[in-house]
């Protein structure tokens, strides 16, 4: 396996070339497998994708083999599994232990690379996905949990929820929930979703705030809200993936369904407010538009985009009010965020590398840090997004 993947990359070295955003963009490429091949090509080992040495069972890395399996499924053609097989196998032992994890730590990024065993274990039957799967569920049984109801975003960070952690958790807790027959999990997860919303929407915009202390004790928390202070957008944009995805396995008779459906209506009509007119994605800091500091960003943009593909695609949303707005988004994306090299790899820029709250150093999510965050192209996740994006697009032809 791991001499396919290195002869596929062997195979496919890219040109020598300066690369450009032409600002075009070409209906008849699918730009979901190039990024794809793109990633194979320059990170043989995924986790170097991050300049990282040896494998770690984290979240990006999930998503990008989740994204790689999508587009398995979609072309047939055995690299992309076996790309995602190779990270799984770098971590997962043969008794399904997973090396680098940590259950007690109660982090619920963690849970986000559970999602592509279940594929895993469907393609292959191999045992040892499904105990990995089994370890990864244990973890919500003790995972603390705010009052009002929904998980803390790590053990570490008491009392908070983020919206970042809803898609980290949530998506693999519903699909888990279905297919081992827990219904009251799924209400569970719809509680969590709603709460989440209820404390972070703001009402005037109807925007997000990317956490939510309920202890506020934290210094970015506003004393009466317990909100962080600003409308983040990869953190909107990875509540946005949640909800869309996790509609996957909600049944729709299930009385929550139409409550989650709303809130994808409810985003929706925000976010698309302020889209940029002329390129169609979106600020780091949304609602600030051409604020001095602030840029337009890769991974909001990439996940804006598969959310209102997939919410229109799925019928969340009505087609008339945003497939047009979802197009502007996927195409704006390719015109004014990504590089094309002449052997047509891409690179995705810029890309905020991450951006959190509390910690130490302090992280404070004011203005200032979110602008001065590093930057880093290709980031994972933004080209996670960016894949699904485009197989979303694809459905549309």
């Amino acid at each position: 396996m791991l001499i396919a993947v290195f002869l596929f990359a062997a195979c496919n070295t890219k040109a020598n070339g300066d690369k450009e955003k032409d600002g075009s963009f070409d209906d008849g490429l699918n730009y979901s497998v190039l990024m794809a091949k793109t990633v194979i090509d320059d990170y043989p080992d995924l986790w170097s994708i991050e300049g990282r040495e040896e494998p770690k069972w984290t979240y990006t890395f999930g998503l990008i083999s989740m994204a790689m399996l999508e587009v398995y499924e979609k072309t047939n053609d055995e690299t992309f599994l076996n790309y995602a097989k190779y990270y799984a196998n770098s971590l997962i032992e043969e008794d399904g232990t997973i090396k680098t994890y940590k259950q007690s730590d109660y982090n619920i990024d963690k849970l986000n690379s559970g999602k592509f065993l279940f594929d895993l274990y469907d393609i292959t039957g191999e045992e040892k996905y499904k105990v990995a799967i089994e370890t990864l569920r244990k973890q919500l049984d003790n995972h603390p949990r705010t009052e009002i109801g929904g998980f803390w975003h790590k053990k570490r960070y008491p009392h908070q929820m983020w919206l970042d952690g809803v898609y980290m958790g949530a998506p693999f807790y519903a699909r888990y929930a279905v297919e081992n027959n827990e219904p009251e999990s799924l209400d569970e997860i719809a509680e969590w979703l709603i709460n989440v919303e209820k404390v972070t929407r703001d009402e005037q915009t109807g925007l997000l705030y990317h956490g939510w202390d309920e202890s506020r004790d934290q210094k970015w928390a506003d004393n009466e809200t317990g909100c962080s202070p600003h409308f983040w957008g990869r953190g909107m944009g990875w509540y946005a993936m949640a909800l869309v995805d996790v509609l996957d396995y909600f049944p729709e008779d299930h009385e929550k369904y139409q409550s989650i459906v709303d809130i994808v209506n409810r985003l929706a009509s925000a976010i698309v407010k302020y889209q940029h007119e002329e390129k169609g994605v979106w600020y780091q800091v949304v609602d600030q538009g051409e604020r001095e500091g602030n840029y337009l960003e890769g991974s909001a943009s990439s996940m804006f985009a598969y959310f209102l593909l997939k919410a229109v695609n799925n019928g969340y949303l009505p087609k008339d009010q945003y497939q047009d707005h979802a197009v502007k988004a996927y195409r704006g994306t390719i015109k004014h965020l990504i590089e094309i090299d002449p052997d047509s790899s891409l690179t995705i820029t810029p890309v905020c590398a991450v951006a959190g709250l509390g910690g130490d150093p302090y992280r404070d999510a004011s203005y200032d840090y979110y602008i001065n965050e590093e930057k880093r192209d290709n980031d994972p996740k933004a080209v996670g997004p960016f894949i699904l994006a485009g197989l979303e697009y694809e459905k549309l032809k």
